[in-house]
């Protein structure tokens, strides 16, 4: 087991290795987008009930539609849609996206939709008194949301913001059925060139857990530190 574990051409180790930096950069790459999305997306359903409904829409769709199906309906559908555009335009070429940018951007899809609702229940723990006194010294929108709202939001969200973490995670396993080399592929991958799939599995099933475990305590010391100030305060 531990030779098929090595690194070099006699193991697969440094395939794992190359796999695992790739599902790092999936889910940094949809965690931080869908946070910032989401985050805009909450301030979008203020401006009025048009748009209270397209988002109230957007978060129920992409939050109850299968990952693995809103997976597929960006790689088969966006290549398509992005073809025919250009076609119209003139640009007979074939466009080849890459597997990684689209599954980025699908996995920022469904983060958006969780992040764009944990943000709205943690504004909505804000007191109202606070916003009406930042109001009455004449706080703009902007500066009382800067100074009043976002440190509010981001702490009371935080164990939100935590499991949306794990769920982009684990949903980047997902992306390996596009053949995106990340760990779940070339584990997939190992475990089909030796025969050996429950030794690449649980290999895999562990640096999952590790990774997630270690992500976890990161997240509660977080938490943590924030209780401290507020207590301090």
């Amino acid at each position: 087991m531990l030779e098929l574990l090595s690194f070099g051409k006699s193991g697969w180790g440094d395939e794992l290795l190359s796999g695992l930096a790739t599902t790092m950069a999936l889910a940094v790459l949809a965690f931080g987008v869908g946070l910032v999305c989401g985050l805009l997306l909450m301030l979008f359903r203020r401006r009025g009930t048009i748009a209270r409904y397209v988002t109230v829409s957007y978060v129920t769709v992409f939050r109850g539609v299968p990952e693995l199906l809103v997976l597929y309906l960006f790689f088969f559908g966006t290549g398509t849609v992005i073809q025919s555009v250009a076609s119209s335009l003139g640009y007979t070429q074939r466009i080849n996206l890459s597997g990684f940018a689209l599954g980025v951007f699908a996995l920022a899809v469904i983060a958006t939709a969780y992040a764009a609702e944990a943000f709205r229940g943690a504004a909505n723990s804000i007191p109202k008194g606070q916003l009406e006194a930042a109001d009455a010294y004449g706080f703009g929108p902007v500066k009382r949301f800067t100074l009043i709202e976002l440190p509010q939001l981001l702490r009371v969200a935080l164990p939100a913001m935590g499991n949306i973490w794990l769920v982009m995670l684990k949903d980047t396993a997902l992306v390996s059925m596009t053949a995106v080399a990340e760990l779940m592929r070339q584990a997939s991958v190992a475990a089909g060139a030796t025969h050996r799939p429950f030794t690449f599995y649980a290999v895999a099933a562990l640096i999952y857990l590790c990774v997630s475990f270690f992500s976890e305590r990161l997240f509660k010391r977080a938490e943590a530190r924030f209780a401290l100030k507020d207590a301090s305060a």
